[in-house]
């Protein structure tokens, strides 16, 4: 299969709102290439003892995407990059802004992410890809270890915006509470919220691919379905989600722990469907909220009937954990 390729010349300032922006019109994966160095914390991470030598960072970063839907205007899918780049430039520096096209076959490029993708950890917990030998990862005893092979899903654990997600599923999840994963992708933090104890986790998200990669790493992680099941599902935009809901698990529950990993721009509606889904005083931990949308989302929590209990932050990134008054 050929895909287009869309590639933007940026700088590494403005790597990740570029990135959310790409988001926000539809484009489902990117690519970022940068000269920025590796800091000791991420060599330690990766697990090698000898690093390619980089040229030095001259602040240039190129963001790629890959169209592969026929139907696709790529050229008007450009142009509306274009006006976004010049809103962006109007307070940030974003760089030449040049945008080049290409084609490329998937066999080029579906599984090279998989070479940037090591072993981390979070504190106790070890995230390790599927395909890195244990034997290759150091343990200590109470660890948790993760397995993930995300696929063509969102979620290896390593963006900001998960990690935000998965210290404060630590915090809230003491055992035997059932918990709500609205956008699953790769099932990362179902599965790590069973590792912690949570008696029982549903996962939903829009993507089949998605749920299929969800229930294969359950499987990797000796999760059964009664643990951790998934669906296909949109939560915000299907009149009749309760109902398929309810067909999968046998009656509609209410949820101790809501986790909704996503975008601001789905987090707003979300917090005004998401209720009727939780018990009373539950937890709803959102992220992947850029922080221009702060303020945004903060206030639709509140005008949906929740109390913001914690902000937390990492980077450009904000997550909200909010309590079901």
């Amino acid at each position: 299969m050929i895909w287009k390729k869309i590639t933007i010349e940026t700088t590494t300032e403005a790597v990740d709102m570029i990135s959310y922006t790409l988001g926000e019109l539809g484009v489902e994966g990117i690519e970022v290439e940068d000269k920025v160095p590796l800091s000791e914390e991420d060599k330690k991470a990766m697990y090698i003892d000898i690093l390619p030598e980089l040229p030095p960072d001259d602040g240039v970063a190129l963001i790629s995407c890959y169209i592969d839907n026929p139907e696709t205007d790529v050229e008007d899918l450009v142009e509306r990059i274009k006006v976004e780049l010049e809103d962006l430039r109007q307070f940030m520096d974003i760089g030449s802004g040049q945008i080049t096209l290409g084609e490329t076959e998937d066999k080029d490029w579906v599984n090279n992410w998989k070479e940037f993708f090591h072993p981390f950890w979070l504190d106790n917990i070890l995230i390790k890809p599927t395909w890195i030998p244990e034997s290759e990862v150091e343990r200590k005893l109470g660890d948790i270890m993760v397995e993930i092979d995300p696929g063509t899903a969102f979620g290896t654990g390593a963006h900001e915006t998960t990690k935000l997600c998965i210290t404060q599923l630590k915090k809230y999840l003491t055992g035997e509470e059932t918990v709500f994963d609205i956008g699953c992708g790769s099932g990362i933090l179902s599965i790590i919220a069973s590792k912690l104890g949570a008696k029982t986790v549903f996962g939903v998200d829009i993507d089949p691919l998605a749920v299929e990669a969800s229930f294969e790493n359950c499987q990797v992680n000796q999760i059964r379905k009664e643990q951790a099941n998934f669906i296909q599902g949109d939560v915000i935009g299907d009149a009749d989600f309760a109902q398929h809901m309810e067909k999968a698990e046998g009656s509609l529950p209410e949820y101790d722990v809501v986790v909704a990993n996503i975008l601001a721009d789905v987090i707003i509606p979300l917090s005004a469907k998401v209720a009727p889904f939780m018990k009373p005083d539950g937890v709803f931990i959102s992220s992947g909220i850029i922080n221009t949308k702060e303020e945004a989302v903060r206030e639709a929590l509140l005008r949906n009937g929740f109390e913001i209990v914690e902000t937390t932050y990492m980077k450009d990134w904000v997550s909200f954990t909010a309590r079901k008054k």
